[in-house]
């Protein structure tokens, strides 16, 4: 079936998110390691992206653990670090897509505020054609419940929507709904499966 539209997620697709890296620069491997076994820093984060504001989410859980309070802090003051570098080809594949009125969709993870940070450090994060982001849903991946809202919002047959992830689980939740999927391991194979979809020809994902 010929995808009708090609739906994006953001983290690891578009823009590499890396917060043990970021923290192994910053404070060493050693006290990385003691920092997330000592704070549910993806805890906080999915609280985030469930809607709940990021200053205050964020502060506190540092209030929380005064022992970690500055290092804590620092998934707030230095977030867009974590979020970091942009994944060109990506980025040119999305242009490419909607170069062809191809509409394109982003589905993702992502906190109110902290995506609205993002936006300004990578402008391309406003060119989709639409957005699902779980902050303004209260719906997250992989709960069934965004990709319904997806489909219901663009009106798409899941059959005709193709969507690209780095999670497996949010990839199978996607395959159980009879969405076709990529599991993304780099923007290569990505190029690869649009080409093979019809949608880009190898100049035009190149």
């Amino acid at each position: 079936m010929h995808p009708q539209a090609v739906v994006f997620d953001i983290g690891n697709v578009l823009i590499e998110w890396q917060p043990e890296r970021f923290y192994d620069a910053r404070i060493g491997p050693d006290r990385r390691r003691a920092l997330f076994a000592a704070v549910d820093l993806a805890g906080m984060n999915d609280r985030v992206d469930m809607g709940e504001d990021f200053t205050d989410t964020v502060y506190g859980t540092a209030d929380a653990h005064p022992d970690w309070q500055r290092e804590i802090r620092l998934w707030h003051h230095s977030w867009i670090e974590m979020a970091q570098p942009e994944i060109p080809r990506s980025v040119r594949l999305l242009r490419a897509l909607r170069a062809k009125a191809i509409p394109v969709f982003s589905l993702s993870n992502f906190g109110i505020q902290s995506f609205d940070l993002a936006a300004t450090h990578y402008p391309f994060l406003r060119e989709f054609d639409r957005q699902y982001i779980s902050g303004h849903l209260q719906q997250a991946k992989p709960d069934p419940a965004i990709y319904q809202t997806l489909e219901t919002d663009s009106g798409i047959a899941p059959d005709r929507l193709l969507f690209t992830d780095d999670r497996p689980e949010n990839i199978a939740v996607a395959g159980a709904r009879g969405w076709q999927t990529h599991l993304f391991q780099g923007p290569d194979g990505w190029a690869d499966r649009l080409i093979q979809a019809g949608l880009l020809t190898p100049q035009e994902a190149a």
